[in-house]
């Protein structure tokens, strides 16, 4: 068997993905590999192939048992002899996975990073040692990076205790160039294959909102989306508990997934979610990378996370199987002082010394800066994304909030210089800048302690706008930063003109601010496209495409896994365009596998049949 004939024996494809192929082709041939793919990129499927053409099994460091639970149970489901060893095993279970590791009864086997310097374990990969150890979710080994593990360290000394090191394939979706370079270092990849096939996910709608009510906001866009999969992710415990039981109380199908749960009820939780017992999951971040669920159609945030790293890597989690999906941010100026709390209070940073826990935050404080200015844009949110991990891209993307809005343009050259004269005025009186907050109360003429104080209330430019609404004047200081005007500082938060801002107080250059109006609802719906010409009858898609839905959910019942697991949404569609009235045709839809159709196909093919037969009566 090859590489081509695994990939449609066993995932049903009949050509690799964008990368996929030179990641392969370097683990086979022994070397170290760095895999960059966007969520659902198909990194996993680099190590897995490399795994079932050698002679010796693969070892995949995961961060998460739930990670390890659905890709063991996919692989499973695809014919793969697989397994995990983790805490989620009692003692008797550990041993016997370790001893059928060594009678060579698994192709792959995933661990966590802690479990690589136990004795055991490490007696047993000594004695039958991986043909080559996979890195999943790379960039946690770099204290760089947004999700720091130091455990991920420990992979460098298992590496160096093995009698022979193996190939090595590191694989990440949210990497920046320094978080990359850091990879590489620590690793000490050997002459790796470096594979960056971009980050963009096409098929993902961007948008931010800023309503009033978040809560209110959420639960319309929850029900717009009736019945189909989807995440809330929440900042904290509280507003997790709040969304699950708002949702619940209008009859929604939610759970909830928090740290203050217990274990079990985390577990039973997921479980629920992953087995579309329960249709939404509302979450903190606790609810963490890796959660392979094929057919999540939608992840909104009620709240800013604390970098553009983080936010993409949980927004990443709708339209795994490539289905068209919605990734909605709402937005309020408070979510900075939250996201702030949480860096300069993570527990992580603990294990730091003092300097690099500064440098730490320092970093993460940047970030933030970066993530704020996504959620302010009036541009491309998806050529934002792209702009932070270095990524070209046209100047619209057609498939985001802002591309898809309408906006009011407005000149606001004279409020623009008064806030510009503002900055100015400010800084000549005090030899400092100040920060936004103090600048808004200023202009506003407001009598707070730290105007009357510091004798703000003096400046020329006290009061220029006071008639002027609190937001409608941050809006306005915003976009004179994003115009490259106005300069805040990333650690200390003053701001300060720039250059340019010479160019709108003594140059006559106009400033146009672009408002966007409040957007229609939008849906993630799967459409199926037909060939030119070929116009289905009324009904085709819905009908035929519920009836599998039926097909593939009797048969996740009778097998005891989610249903994503028998077929995704996008295999379904296929179906439902192509139409397989026999083996052959099934075997022609995309992400059939000969595995899958000798266990699934009679039940689909026949309600296909069927569903022709009625068609053309």
């Amino acid at each position: 068997m090859d590489k081509y004939e695994a990939l449609r024996v066993y995932y049903g494809h009949d050509a690799f993905r964008p990368g996929q192929e030179a990641l392969i082709d370097g683990l086979l041939a022994g070397r170290d590999v760095l895999g960059i793919m966007p969520t659902g990129g198909g990194k996993s499927l680099c190590y897995q192939i490399p795994a079932i053409l050698s002679d010796r099994p693969a070892l995949v460091v995961s961060p998460l048992i739930s990670l390890m639970k659905d890709q063991v149970m996919a692989l499973k489901s695809q014919g793969v002899a697989a397994a995990y060893l983790n805490s989620s095993l009692d003692l008797r279970q550990q041993d016997l996975v370790l001893e059928r590791w060594e009678r060579g009864a698994y192709r792959i086997l995933y661990v966590a990073p802690e479990r690589l310097e136990t004795p055991g374990f490490l007696g047993t990969m000594t004695r039958r040692p991986p043909g080559l150890v996979a890195v999943d979710e790379a960039h946690c080994i770099s204290q760089w990076g947004q999700d720091f593990r130091p455990s991920y360290l420990q992979i460098v000394d298992f590496l160096d205790r093995l009698p022979a090191r193996p190939p090595v394939g590191a694989f990440t979706a949210t990497a920046t160039q320094a978080v990359r370079e850091d990879i590489l270092r620590i690793l000490s990849l050997r002459d790796p294959v470096r594979v960056v096939t971009g980050f963009d996910r096409p098929n993902l709608y961007f948008d931010v909102r800023h309503p009033r009510d978040r809560k209110a906001a959420v639960l319309d866009l929850v029900k717009e989306r009736a019945g189909r999969s989807g995440i809330v992710y929440c900042a904290t415990r509280a507003g997790v508990e709040e969304v699950c039981e708002i949702l619940q109380n209008h009859g929604i199908a939610a759970t909830r997934y928090h740290a203050g749960l217990t274990d079990e009820e985390r577990r039973e939780n997921q479980d629920a979610f992953q087995y579309d017992r329960a249709t939404v999951m509302v979450a903190t971040n606790a609810f963490g990378m890796g959660i392979d669920k094929s057919n999540v159609s939608y992840v909104l945030h009620l709240n800013m996370p604390k970098s553009l790293e983080a936010y993409y890597q949980e927004a990443g989690r709708a339209g795994r199987d490539g289905a068209p999906a919605d990734c909605i941010l709402l937005y309020g100026p408070k979510d900075v002082r939250t996201a702030l709390y949480f860096i300069e209070n993570g527990e992580e940073n603990d294990l730091l010394s003092p300097e690099d826990r500064a440098e730490v935050v320092r970093q993460d404080k940047k970030r933030l800066n970066a993530m704020v200015d996504y959620c302010k844009t009036t541009r491309c949110f998806r050529g934002q994304i792209l702009d932070y991990f270095g990524q070209d891209h046209g100047a619209s993307c057609g498939n985001c909030g802002n591309c898809l809005g309408d906006f009011v343009r407005t000149d606001v050259t004279i409020p623009a210089q008064m806030v510009l004269s503002c900055v100015k005025r400010v800084r000549d009186k005090l030899g400092y800048p100040v920060g936004m907050n103090l600048l808004l109360d200023v202009l506003r003429g407001g009598r707070g302690q730290r105007v009357l104080a510091l004798k703000l209330n003096e400046v020329s430019t006290y009061g220029l706008l006071a008639r002027e609404k609190k937001e409608t004047v941050r809006t306005l200081m915003d976009h004179l930063v994003q115009e490259g005007y106005l300069r805040v500082d990333p650690d200390h938060g003053g701001v300060s003109l720039t250059p340019a801002a010479s160019e709108v107080l003594f140059r006559g250059k106009s400033v146009v601010l672009a408002l966007r109006d409040v957007p229609k609802p939008k849906s993630a719906i799967p459409r199926v496209v037909l060939p030119a010409g070929e116009a289905p009858a009324e009904g085709f898609y819905d009908g035929l495409f519920q009836r599998l839905k039926e097909v593939r959910t009797r048969l996740a019942q009778r097998a005891g896994v989610p249903a994503y697991v028998v077929f995704s949404n996008a295999t379904l569609a296929d179906m439902a365009v192509k139409l397989p009235t026999d083996r052959e045709e099934f075997l022609a839809v995309n992400g059939v596998g000969e595995q899958k159709a000798d266990r699934y196909g009679k039940e689909f093919l026949a309600a296909i049949l069927d569903f022709l037969g009625e068609e053309t009566i």
